[in-house]
């Protein structure tokens, strides 16, 4: 119970942390300012917030009580989420700093958030928002 508890709190703080980014980038795209320090900050937590969930999930296949297609589908889809939201930091990272810009990472976040809302709904009676309906 402890795992289920655990992957279904986390997901709060991703979908937080993925607001925050996409809030951020939006505003970094149109005020023009310079991409700085902070973006790639909440853009590495929304991503690793994903991953910790990834792996909390994966942990709660071998704990719970079984497996069913539908929820190989919910796993495709939130490593899915978790690969997307990797991809744009990583890269970030290795341009030069005068190269780096928002716009990336609100395309990342809103595809990453995209991909978690159809995995959640992947489950039958599940809820975005909230426990099994």
């Amino acid at each position: 119970m402890f795992v289920y508890h655990t992957h279904s709190g986390i997901r709060y703080l991703a979908l937080l942390l993925g607001v925050a980014a996409l809030a951020y980038a939006l505003y970094g795209v149109a005020t023009g300012r310079p991409y700085d320090e902070r973006m790639r900050k909440l853009a590495g937590f929304f991503s690793v917030t994903l991953q910790i969930n990834v792996l909390a999930g994966v942990a709660l296949l071998f704990t719970n009580r079984g497996f069913y297609p539908q929820l190989g589908m919910h796993v495709l889809f939130m490593i899915g989420a978790a690969v997307v939201a990797q991809i744009v930091p990583s890269v970030m990272r290795r341009r030069p700093m005068e190269e780096r810009t928002f716009m990336p990472h609100a395309v990342s976040v809103v595809v990453a958030l995209a991909l978690v809302v159809v995995g959640i709904l992947a489950i039958p009676g599940a809820s975005v928002f909230g426990s099994r309906l």
